[in-house]
């Protein structure tokens, strides 16, 4: 009985380890294998490819000193000071999460761009195209994932040597560079580089607030999408790996020992009034401005013409589903549920395989499941035409949910294989021993214990899958465009009302959805305890 468990087992990790080498690596080894001698010198000798090297690590580390100082800050705030509705402010600053980058460099424009209603109000001058309106976007895109996973490392952080250190009398700026930044090195490398890859990577926000301030991705966007230059374009696609692959790398090799700090016994420190005060003040700054680019969505969204016609109307509500907004809604969600669903499933199956079992087979399978987490979407959208655009799939709904599987997978798995490693590993041996299947101790012990895991799998892959444009860009048309979609084609026509209608349209579907999982995991914790 155990051989024939063993030899599903290894079959499935085959077939799955398979299919993501189908799904990731070699879309990848097609991008590079044609690339020939003349693109990569036609790239590597042109003037504009080295600007837009510097002008991508230029903004992207000044958008990432910002991001990740403002997001420490806030993080300190809310573990260690006296937050009243702590949940709540951590809604608001995971809303921007809930919108595609390229609105959020529409939201700037909105605000601050020179027909702008905070440029009007308060009088700015100045242009906001350029490098500070890419860093300024890029802030609002990536703080919130600055902020979750800086907060989630000061949550778990054991606090007795605080409270010795209070005993002995040594002082909160001793405390800090003794207990805080030893503990805090490894884990904020790791978010140093998940920060700085997910703005190098991005085209959402330099696409609609760059100007002439061209970065790597847009110029891979325009050589791709403008020119129909794929050589060029998997030459740039290679350059972005770059610094995903090292911050992949990196964070394989430091994941478990920066694991190894996190203890059980924390409490809330002792702060002054004075502190908390100026803590309450920073983190309400920080939900105004997380609330800005929405506020301005809802006023551009219902007005006739900004800033020529002030009259409230329905003609933005009406144009968007006139151009399509219904049938793009319809796709999106097709595409959401589809990836989520089967997400989950492949997922926390791939993850229960690599936790609770050993071997070369489960160490591939590993491998193969957090490949995703380096490539970013934007080339991976590539890699998958130049590999699909002959084949059947291509020009379809399913190459979509299959590129969106792709590129979400990784995170989701990491999340289930980190609650699953939590499980006592003996369940399975113990069940056997009484004669219990593992398909029993699975149904009934393991997937209860992890639901609040699965239910946040789903969620993740329903709301990236609904709001990203990078990946799906080169591979939708007219039939199957997700609603995201919409965005950049409004902008590049003027016509920012629609465009604001349609991320709300998506902030919608999203926050329902999160509200929902929410609702649905606070039932599930409900049943735990009074099990």
């Amino acid at each position: 009985m155990t051989a024939t468990v063993n030899k599903i087992q290894t079959s499935i990790k085959s077939l799955l380890t398979v299919f993501l080498v189908v799904a990731v690596i070699l879309p990848l080894a097609k991008m590079l294998a044609l690339v020939t001698y003349s693109d990569l010198g036609a790239v590597l000798t042109s003037p504009r490819l080295w600007r837009a090297v510097k002008n991508s690590v230029s903004v992207s580390a000044a958008a990432s000193f910002i991001a990740i100082s403002t997001a420490m800050l806030a993080a300190f705030c809310v573990s260690r000071c006296d937050i009243r509705n702590r949940r709540i402010f951590n809604v608001m600053a995971a809303l921007p999460m809930l919108i595609p980058s390229v609105s959020h460099g529409m939201g700037l424009i909105i605000m601050f761009g020179r027909n702008g209603v905070l440029t009007n109000i308060l009088g700015i001058e100045g242009s906001l195209y350029g490098f500070w309106g890419i860093a300024a976007g890029s802030v609002f895109y990536s703080f919130p994932l600055a902020y979750l996973m800086l907060e989630n490392i000061l949550r778990y952080e054991d606090t007795s040597p605080y409270e010795a250190a209070e005993v002995l009398g040594i002082s909160c700026a001793r405390q800090f560079m003794s207990i805080t930044l030893p503990y805090m090195r490894k884990p904020l490398a790791s978010v140093i580089f998940a920060v700085f890859t997910m703005i190098v990577t991005d085209y959402g926000v330099p696409l609609t607030i760059g100007g002439r301030y061209v970065t790597l991705p847009v110029m891979m966007y325009e050589e791709v999408v403008g020119l129909l230059k794929f050589g060029s374009g998997s030459v740039i696609g290679a350059l972005l790996l770059i610094p995903a692959a090292v911050s992949f790398i990196f964070d394989s090799f430091t994941h478990d020992i920066g694991n190894q700090s996190y203890l059980a016994h924390t409490r809330r420190l002792k702060v002054s009034r004075v502190i908390n005060t100026m803590a309450r003040i920073y983190c309400g700054i920080i939900c105004v401005t997380a609330l800005l680019p929405v506020l301005s969505f809802l006023f551009l969204a219902f007005v006739r013409k900004y800033p020529w016609d002030m009259s409230l109307t329905l003609y933005n509500v009406t144009n968007s589903f006139r151009r399509g907004a219904g049938t793009y809604m319809k796709n999106s969600l097709i595409i959401a549920l589809c990836v989520a669903t089967s997400g989950v499933i492949m997922s926390y199956l791939a993850a229960y395989l690599t936790a609770r079992s050993e071997g070369s087979s489960s160490r591939a399978l590993h491998f193969a499941s957090i490949t995703s987490i380096a490539v970013p979407g934007i080339v991976l959208g590539i890699a998958y035409v130049l590999l699909f655009r002959t084949t059947f799939l291509y020009g379809t709904m399913g190459i979509l949910i299959l590129v969106n599987l792709t590129h979400f997978f990784a995170s989701p798995y990491l999340m289930a294989y980190n609650s699953l490693n939590k499980v006592n590993r003996n369940l399975e041996a113990v069940g056997m021993t009484l004669g219990v299947g593992r398909w029993r101790i699975i149904r009934d012990v393991i997937v209860p214990l992890t639901a609040s895991t699965i239910v946040e799998m789903w969620s993740y892959f329903f709301i990236n899958s609904m709001m990203t444009i990078s990946a799906v860009a080169f591979l939708s048309n007219v039939r199957t465009r997700p609603l995201s979609m919409m965005i950049p084609s409004f902008e590049a026509n003027m016509q920012f009302e629609s465009a604001a209608f349609v991320s709300l349209l998506i902030l919608a579907v999203n926050v329902t959805m999160k509200g929902l999982m929410g609702i649905i995991n606070g039932i599930l914790r409900r049943r735990r305890e009074l099990c």
